[in-house]
């Protein structure tokens, strides 16, 4: 973790490198960071990102004695996602889903390029959540009520559940959380499918159906996951490139934002994004991406992808851009700046 008032001290490995006068590549085949009486790391053991204290790595450097790290734990401390989710009791991959409640969101730092936290908006999180022992005297979800756990923490709460049990189903999430039996079963299926896709992403040679196995889940429960698994592969892969568009929009003036937009999976059979573009002189209100049949501009700001499995008309505000499904973003640039014909 990165303790409180040091988050301008922290240093990547790229900088480390720097402060050596030395590439990246060839400080990491050095390693001189794995001699004895380096610092230690202040990022979580096992994180792809390695993270130092810039005032130990200098008296490191200089022959000084290291200064140890502040041993008291602080509401102001910095934890990544491990440390998120260690302190609240769950995998870290529950916590995936948790850091996207808007109080999470609005607390979020980054350090060295990694996501962190502040203690003291972990633990406040955690006091706020639905008590886990609740379902013992709900009894489930009686008729004709609402669900009784707010939508948005559906998910995390679910992956909890999923976390301590594989095989559970859907009614017994409804019984455990107090929500109806379309959600739970929603919750449950999107949570599968995104970690057989990671399973599969770990281990490529997998079958769906062979990563459901190995993660425990019963085949009578996850068709509609292992579907979906495959969409969720598919827009994963297309992530990049989706990144590459947004910003050569972002260049051109029509987007504020040059980050890659969230993917869609309208019906669960395609993936679809959409791209608002929301500069002054932009030229259509959005545009929009299918894998059926590549970018299409879109009428409207708010609703840019429309319902349905059959693409809309050409015309108010439609218009197909040429150029194949994944054409280069300087065409889709050039196609936008070429009049309607």
């Amino acid at each position: 973790m990165i303790r409180a008032g040091r988050h301008h001290l922290v240093r990547t490995l790229a900088d480390l490198a720097a402060q050596h006068g030395v590439g990246i590549d060839r400080y990491t085949r050095l390693k001189p960071y794995e001699a004895e009486g380096f610092p230690a790391p202040v990022s979580s053991e096992g994180s792809r990102t390695r993270l130092y204290d810039g005032e130990q790595v200098d008296a490191y450097l200089l022959g000084k004695p290291v200064p140890p790290l502040p041993a008291k734990e602080d509401d102001g401390d910095l934890l990544d996602r491990r440390e998120c989710a260690a302190v609240i009791g769950v995998a870290p991959r529950s916590w995936d889903t948790y850091k996207h409640d808007p109080a999470l969101t609005e607390a979020r730092v980054e350090a060295g390029g990694v996501e962190h936290w502040p203690r003291g908006a972990v633990k406040a999180f955690q006091d706020s959540r639905p008590g886990r022992d609740a379902s013992a005297t709900r009894g489930g979800r009686p008729t004709r009520t609402g669900d009784q756990v707010p939508r948005d923490q559906v998910p995390a709460l679910t992956a909890e559940l999923l976390d301590a049990d594989p095989t559970i189903s859907a009614a017994t999430v409804t019984e455990r959380l107090g929500v109806h039996r379309d959600t739970a079963q929603q919750a449950l299926t999107r949570l599968r499918a995104d970690r057989i896709a990671d399973h599969i992403e770990a281990h490529p040679t997998l079958t769906p159906a062979e990563a459901a196995a190995q993660l425990g889940y019963p085949a009578g429960q996850v068709r509609r996951a292992t579907a979906r698994a495959e969409i969720v592969l598919r827009a994963r892969r297309v992530g990049p490139y989706l990144a590459e568009v947004a910003a050569a929009l972002h260049r051109a003036g029509w987007t504020t934002t040059d980050a890659a937009p969230d993917v869609q999976f309208p019906g669960d059979d395609r993936v679809v994004a959409a791209l608002v573009l929301d500069g002054d002189r932009a030229p259509a209100p959005a545009v929009v991406w299918d894998e059926r049949y590549g970018w299409r501009t879109a009428a409207s700001r708010r609703h840019p992808i429309t319902k349905g499995a059959v693409p809309p008309s050409e015309g108010e505000g439609v218009r197909y851009l040429a150029g194949g499904i994944a054409p280069p973003p300087g065409d889709i640039v050039a196609a936008l700046t070429t009049p309607d014909a």
